[in-house]
């Protein structure tokens, strides 16, 4: 006999992770799009979205919204 588990709803979410997935994610599809062989640190800030002197953001994270996700 087969057994599958049933699917249990997600009730922890690591909304660090979630942002550190969502700038990997950005990373990648910055350098799958370059001509280069690499990024530049200014092209990796801009896409990360933060000032290459003192590494802070360009803009404030929004809080998430009710999913875990940024509102939009």
């Amino acid at each position: 006999m087969l057994y599958v588990a049933g699917h249990r709803p997600t009730t922890v979410q690591d909304h660090v992770a979630l942002v550190e997935i969502d700038l990997t994610g950005e990373l990648m599809i910055a350098a799958a799009a370059a001509s280069e062989d690499r990024l530049s640190p200014d092209r990796i800030d801009e896409v990360l979205e933060v000032d290459g002197e003192d590494g802070g953001r360009v803009q404030p994270v929004p809080p998430p919204g009710p999913a875990g996700r940024p509102p939009g």
